[in-house]
């Protein structure tokens, strides 16, 4: 995530200062998980507020899980350099050696899409649908350069509403035309977000993507996942074998064409998807512009 909204000591992790890194001066740590971590960050040369993530594999993982979370930062890296798109997070540089990895990113101020998922939060039909729009016109981007994000979700999106900024983030799944998958099913992203064939390991391809896409406008509206279970074997058949719950009967108030939108990105079969993100885009603009 490179978003502002956490509240820690400047230039501080796990209680040790930390260098200035990659041309920046680091202010505060943002957020981290096991594999890297991102600091608000003052750009020396430009004097720009930005966002630097870092590798920062935890100590207690295994030299193989270290290797992946290096490849897939590098990956991120380098697939992000490929992206220009006004809603796709925009990289200014990143560099690597044998002990470090960073790279700089513009920094968004108000968090992710995850906020609005859950009641009172939720947000208007219109914007859900105008949103949705940007966003798959974004993928259409990124799979037009043979691209696919691969872990799609609302985490996954930052977003300050108010400025009118959406950024589809977090591309460190992502796979690039001609590059073997090196993770597949339940090692790759987001179970309650992958689409039927991504889990099953059959392959793919942009239609993937827009699964996901419809499994976050879904959530989005609805202030719920289509497929939920407690039990992952039985969370997987859901998403396998079980039709999506119809988005009408979970928010009567949705004008029809939304909710159509949304069902037809979550088609079991690939082929029975919007052909391209930018079918569905076109729909969600329909959407928007008709009030949703």
């Amino acid at each position: 995530m490179i978003s502002s909204g956490a509240d820690t000591q400047p230039g501080q992790s796990g209680g040790a200062a930390i260098a200035d890194l990659g041309g920046c001066r680091l202010l505060r740590r943002l957020g981290g998980g096991r594999g890297a971590e991102v600091f608000e960050a003052l750009d020396l040369g430009s004097g720009e507020t930005v966002a630097l993530k870092r590798l920062a594999v935890a100590v207690d993982a295994t030299p193989a899980q270290a290797r992946e979370w290096r490849e897939r930062f590098l990956r991120e890296a380098q697939v992000l350099q490929q992206l220009q798109h006004p809603d796709i997070l925009h990289l200014r540089r990143f560099g690597v050696d044998a002990a470090q990895a960073w790279m700089v990113t513009d920094l968004v101020a108000g968090g992710d899409l995850g906020r609005h998922v859950r009641a009172p939060a939720l947000l208007p039909p219109q914007q859900v649908a105008a949103l949705g729009a940007r966003l798959a016109a974004a993928l259409h981007h990124a799979h037009g350069r043979g691209v696919l994000h691969r872990d799609l979700k609302p985490a996954n999106v930052l977003a300050d509403l108010p400025a009118g900024v959406l950024r589809l983030a977090d591309f460190g799944l992502a796979r690039l035309d001609g590059a073997a998958a090196t993770r597949t099913g339940l090692n790759l992203g987001s179970p309650a977000y992958s689409a039927p064939e991504q889990l099953a390991g059959l392959g793919e391809t942009p239609a993937t993507d827009v699964w996901g896409l419809g499994v976050t406008l879904f959530e989005l509206l609805a202030g719920r996942l289509p497929f939920e279970s407690d039990s992952l074997g039985q969370l997987l058949r859901q998403v396998a074998q079980a039709p999506a719950p119809d988005l009408r009967l979970l928010r009567p108030d949705l004008p029809p064409g939304l909710a159509e939108a949304v069902a037809w990105a979550l088609q079991k079969p690939p082929q029975q998807r919007p052909t391209t993100a930018d079918a569905l885009a076109q729909a969600l603009r329909r959407c928007a512009a008709a009030g949703a």
